[in-house]
């Protein structure tokens, strides 16, 4: 078993097979809210607060934060952001940048052991991205493509993943601190885009025992009713092995699809989680009933050698 080990200055989360699935928040995040990005470059982190204590509240353990805002000083932004949400939550978080600098500024103002989003195969970033990595003693998530872009091929995919891992162990970081994309293409575009990501899934997990991720929205991206398709999705990838993805607690088609997930994966014990949101108590007695009443038919049916029913 793989545990990738994340800590806020208070708190620790564990990403890994056979725990409970890790949502983490996705919505501190500029690019395409426009009312977000003006905001926060104008200094007012007002919305990025609310966001952080809504999405802990809806069940993320962890939360994304990004401040890639075009023309802005984002390495002082993304510290700040850090900052402020470490301020008011004690869950670990994942620095979300392409930037370099701004990686490091996030790093150096983060109290625990963050996840690092991101770094691709491509091997200038490699060279730039993982000595932080070692640095700050982060993990990191990897994401599978390179210089030659996202293939459609999920075997190159695995391909550039093992690179990754084995380039990271170069700078004496662990595989239980890679925590592995496999990319999840619109399945609006790519009828197999799901099939692709659930098989690779599985190769990751059982042959080079990383920790996985994704954005889950991708998936869904340009569907009606989009969320079904995104909590489904999840409950799937959680059969195959993924442990965690990017994603909005908020929306209860999703948040209810991982509980159910957690049930299904047994990593739910006694299925308390799902009970306690999910039970309602003016039902109790009713439904204990009806739970003995199917219990005596079951063994029944069972006795006699028929179906159940």
């Amino acid at each position: 078993m793989t545990d990738t080990i994340l800590s806020s200055a208070t708190k620790e989360v564990v990403i890994g097979w056979g725990r409970p699935f890790v949502m983490i928040g996705e919505k501190i995040n500029p690019t395409g809210r426009k009312l977000l990005a003006e905001e926060m470059k104008a200094g007012n982190y007002s919305r990025v607060e609310k966001d952080a204590l809504e999405q802990v509240a809806a069940g993320a353990q962890m939360l994304d934060v990004n401040a890639g805002i075009p023309l802005a000083d984002e390495p002082a932004m993304l510290a700040h952001a850090i900052q402020l949400v470490q301020s008011i939550t004690d869950v670990p978080l994942s620095i979300d940048s392409s930037i370099i600098a701004a990686l490091e500024a996030g790093l150096a103002v983060y109290k625990g052991k963050p996840l690092v989003n991101s770094v691709t195969g491509e091997e200038e970033v490699l060279e730039r991205v993982l000595p932080l990595i070692a640095k700050y003693g982060a993990a990191v998530v990897a994401i599978s493509n390179d210089e030659t872009g996202i293939s459609v091929d999920p075997n190159v995919r695995f391909e550039v993943a093992m690179r990754i891992v084995n380039r990271a162990a170069d700078y004496g970081i662990p595989a239980s601190d890679v925590v592995v994309d496999p990319l999840v293409m619109p399945i609006g575009a790519m009828a197999t885009a799901g099939l692709q990501v659930f098989a690779l899934v599985r190769r990751l997990h059982e042959e080079l025992h990383v920790n996985t991720t994704c954005g889950a929205s991708n998936v869904s991206f340009g569907l009606p009713n989009r969320h079904v398709i995104s909590g489904t999705f999840l409950a799937m990838a959680m059969s195959h092995g993924m442990t965690s993805a990017i994603t909005n607690p908020m929306h209860s088609d999703v948040k209810q699809a991982v509980m159910a997930g957690n049930v299904l994966c047994s990593t739910d014990p006694n299925c308390a989680s799902w009970i306690q949101v999910n039970r309602d108590p003016g039902n109790v007695q009713e439904g204990e009933a009806s739970g003995r009443r199917g219990g005596r038919r079951a063994r029944v049916g069972a006795g006699d050698g028929s179906a159940a029913v």
